[in-house]
């Protein structure tokens, strides 16, 4: 099934799913909000404070396809993956191979959606949430993309890579979420008006609190054959992650184990953007945030009204800034940084 079908079947899918009660839809409002001259997105859902639990994932680069290996007292336990088969026929949408790599993928819709139609590309064997995405993913989320915008609809795609992320479910998966702003989530807002001296490199968007590596896509690239795609794409995003593992080496008390980031696409730009920690505690309530790629999307998510005026309150930069890492992309473009090494990281 070609991108476009796959993406016009989403809505009667998502209406389907919800009836039956398969998918669960949260009501929210959303508030803009400016911080440091940013415009930012913040998305008040009181649901989600019924929202079922979801236990902490175990990034388990080699767990099966079945499950994910947990050692408990003189056995091996298995988690429940929702994103292996057999899939849940309401949120299943359909089936995706790619012709170049034959690695196969399946789509499915959020069964929590906070905003309608946010669906799921996920790797049809177990490949870890750990893990950077490969070319052929990269290639499969741009088409989707164009794709909706070939029928008028505008999405931007994330992922949320590692312990520190934001991620929720160890089995590798990208996520679509659509937009009613055709400008795409304030980040890219912001990557847009960007004036570059090389197009065709790394850059850092200055306004912002944290750390982020961004590139900007070739003009008219939504013309070109799937291997140039897949040239351009995989190139941009090992330079980003290049980036964003020399930030994580200038951090030396980065947590131990593998390096955490979120990835954003859109039609023009890729982001990567490193992490130092999921979570971070609202000094006004004592709420904890967890914040994934959407928050650094510029669309935060809070629970109540408390939880939205102590973010505002706070500000988002700072907050953001405390999960991220701190910049040192000027030193990175000067070639002069020194980096500790990263051992037991990699």
């Amino acid at each position: 099934m070609s991108h476009a079908a796959i993406v016009t079947k989403i809505p009667e899918r998502f209406d389907g799913a919800l009836k039956s009660g398969d998918l669960l839809f949260f009501p929210s409002t959303v508030a803009k909000h400016v911080d440091s001259d940013v415009e930012y997105e913040i998305r008040l859902c009181p649901a989600l404070q019924h929202k079922p639990a979801l236990p902490t994932p175990h990034f388990d680069a080699g767990a099966s396809d079945t499950g994910i290996a947990v050692q408990g007292a003189n056995r091996k336990l298995k988690t429940f993956d929702p994103f292996a088969p057999p899939y849940n026929p309401n949120l299943y949408v359909a089936d995706l191979k790619d012709q170049e790599t034959e690695e196969n993928y399946v789509v499915l819709l959020n069964k929590f959606s906070v905003v309608p139609q946010h669906f799921l590309l996920v790797t049809k064997d177990f490949r870890s949430q750990a893990s950077p995405l490969m070319p052929s993913e990269l290639v499969q989320t741009y088409l989707f993309l164009l794709a909706a915008r070939k029928l008028g609809k505008q999405f931007f795609a994330f992922y949320n890579c590692g312990d520190n992320s934001g991620a929720s479910q160890p089995h590798k998966h990208i996520q679509f979420l659509p937009l009613d702003d055709a400008r795409g989530p304030p980040i890219e807002k912001l990557a847009r008006d960007a004036q570059l001296e090389f197009a065709d490199r790394p850059f850092s968007l200055n306004k912002l609190s944290y750390a982020n590596h961004c590139y900007r896509f070739p003009y008219q690239m939504d013309t070109y054959p799937p291997e140039r795609l897949e040239h351009i794409l995989a190139d941009a995003f090992l330079r980003l992650l290049d980036l964003s593992i020399s930030t994580i080496r200038h951090d030396p008390d980065y947590p131990q184990g593998s390096p955490s980031y979120n990835v954003i696409i859109t039609l023009e730009h890729i982001h990567v953007i490193p992490r130092r920690q999921e979570n971070h505690t609202l000094q006004e309530t004592g709420d904890k945030l967890s914040i994934n790629a959407l928050g650094f999307a510029g669309m935060l998510l809070v629970k109540s009204e408390e939880e939205l005026e102590a973010v505002k309150k706070e500000s988002v930069s700072q907050i953001l800034q405390a999960v991220g890492l701190r910049s040192v992309h000027d030193i990175q473009v000067e070639g002069t940084a020194h980096e500790t090494p990263l051992a037991g990281h990699l």
